[in-house]
Order: C-alpha cells, then structure tokens, then sequence
C-alpha cells in the first residue's frame, strides 16, 4: 500500500493550488480571447508538468505506482476530452463571448476539481470498507459504457439540465451579459446573468462526469493519493486544451465509441478484480501495465479512424454523446 507523508500531501496540495491560482489569475482577472498560439503553450505546459510529476512520483515512490499514475491521468484526460465537447455545447448554446469563456472554464474546474475530491474520498472509504464495491463500480461503468454507446450520435440537451431549469424558475434572470458580472443589479433590482447559468450547466455536467471518472480511475489504482492527483493534473490543463482543440473537437467522429469501450473494459477490470478477491484466486486480474497498453491502444485506433473518417467524408460530425435519449437530438450518419 502506497504510505503518503503529511509532508507529501501538503506539497502536492500546494503545487495545485498554486497551479489552480495561476489558471484563476488567467482566467478572471485577465479575461482576453485566447489564441491558438497562447492555446498551445499553455497546453504543452500543463502536461509537461504532469508528466514530469509522474517521473518524479515514480522515482520515490516506485515504477509500479508510477505506472498507476500515468495510467489514471490517460484515462481522466480521456474522458476530459468527452468533457469539453459538452463545454463547447454549453458555451454555444448560450452564447458566451469569447472574452468570458476563460472566466466561465475556469470557475468549472474548480467545481469539478471539489467535486472529484469529495468522490475520491467517498469512493476509496467504500472500497477500504465493503470490497463488493469493485463489483459495483464495475456495474456502473458497464451501464455507462452501454448508454454512452447507445447514445453516440447525440448531443446533451443543456437547456434540460436540473440546475438551469430550476434557476430559470426561481431566480430573476437577465438575457443579456454584463461585464462578465454573474450576478448584478439592474434597474436597482439584483439579477443573474445568463454567465451564472453557463456555471450552474458546467457545475451540473462535472457532477455527472465525476461520477462516471472516479470508478474509471479507482479501475487503474486502489490508492486514493494517484487518484487525487491524476485527476487534479487532467483538469489544470482542461482551460488552455479548450482553446487548443475546440476547432478539431467535430473531427474526433468516434471519440464517444472509444470513450465507451475504454470504461467497458475498465468495468470488467474492476469486477474481474472482486471475482479475485472475493471468490477465488483462479480468476485473472488485468495488470496495471496491460490496462496502460488498452487504453493507449483504444485512444490512438479511434483518433486515426476519426481522421480518416473525417478525411473522406467531410460532412461527418462528431458528437459528445450522452447519458439518455435526446428528443431534440438528430441522429448523424458516420
């Protein structure tokens, strides 16, 4: 079992938090539009430090909890991809100027960042105490995968989100953007802004992300410190990857079918897991590095697919999926 100092959490605590205060500083109180070149910096510098976290991990800690890292992050990174198509849906849907998207992203990373942390305590809680519980995760993603391959072609329907609805009912909203204010007064009365609504969609979207990624990632580790931190180095770098591929998003045509059998195969892991553990020793295990291997695999055939995809028929359009059927959802042909 992985033994994290005091020392070790509270610098690895500091180091995101000084992470996360730089994306606030770049985001809030610089709101600009962000260009592909600035895009592209930003990104390559979120993940080198990602990955120069993991080999430092991995030199104190050992290859096989490095391995486990690496693993987590491809896989959350993953699915943070699925993530920003549905940003890109919300960001569209309610028209937010270019100049307020970083403030609006930024804000739902923290969201999502609090979020991940309190399902990574509830998850590793439940697995330390009922083992049945890699049985249930593994059910979870199964559905998941079934309904997000189902659900392929379509896009969520972000007006139908819960939170939306229910601040549309019950709070005075204003139509229109006000110097990126989320909530003001006009006309002396104090209002919300259609940004406070674009936040509220994003918090709604992580809370259904966050509770598909933590089963994904306790599939690839048991130990809550990587699940933390390969969550937290997949999110930091989810505001500048925006920016980088919001142009090629519509590309990726079979990202969500990718998306679908990575978290299949990672539910089967997790139930082979319980089979071994509480059944019998004659059930097989997926290694850590076997996983690595799939899931790089899966990432790579339906990115190469996409493109040729695309190529050949440029009129395909690629889709974040979804949950459960859209009525409003037209169907394309791939």
């Amino acid at each position: 079992m992985l033994e994290v100092s005091a020392l070790g959490w509270i610098v690895t605590i500091g180091v995101i938090v000084a992470l996360l205060a730089l994306d606030l500083t770049l985001g809030v109180l610089r709101p600009h539009v962000v260009g592909f070149k600035e895009a592209a910096a930003w990104s390559i510098f979120y993940i080198t430090v990602a990955l120069l976290f993991g080999v430092v991990f991995a030199s104190i800690a050992g290859w096989d909890y490095g391995t486990e890292y690496f693993a987590g992050y491809i896989v959350e990174k993953s699915l943070s991809v699925d993530n920003l198509f549905v940003f890109v849906i919300i960001m569209t849907t309610f028209a937010v100027p270019e100049r307020y998207q970083q403030e609006v992203l930024t804000f739902g990373i923290i969201i999502a960042l609090v979020l991940r942390v309190i399902f990574i305590v509830l998850g590793a809680a439940l697995l330390n105490a009922f083992s049945f519980m890699f049985l249930i995760f593994g059910l979870i993603l199964l559905y998941t995968a079934v309904q997000l391959f189902r659900h392929r072609d379509e896009d969520p329907d972000v007006q139908e989100n819960g939170l939306v609805k229910t601040a549309r009912r019950f709070l005075p909203v204003h139509e229109e953007y006000i110097d990126g204010k989320m909530i003001t007064r006009v006309d002396g009365k104090r209002v919300v802004t259609p940004l406070f609504l674009v936040l509220l969609a994003i918090g709604g979207t992580d809370l259904l992300f966050a509770l598909d990624s933590i089963p994904a990632v306790f599939g690839v580790t048991e130990e809550a410190y990587i699940v933390f931190v390969a969550n937290a180095f997949a999110l930091l770098g989810l505001r500048a990857l925006f920016f980088l591929v919001k142009g090629l998003l519509d590309r990726l045509v079979y990202l969500s079918t990718g998306l679908s059998i990575i978290l299949a195969f990672i539910g089967v892991k997790l139930i082979l897991h319980w089979g071994h553990k509480d059944i019998s020793d004659a059930v097989p295990e997926v290694s850590t590095p076997v996983s690595l291997s799939v899931i790089i695999g899966i990432l790579i055939v339906t990115t190469v697919a996409s493109l040729l995809k695309t190529r050949n028929d440029p009129t395909a359009k690629a889709h974040p999926g979804s949950l459960k059927a859209n009525p409003n959802s037209e169907p394309a042909d791939r």
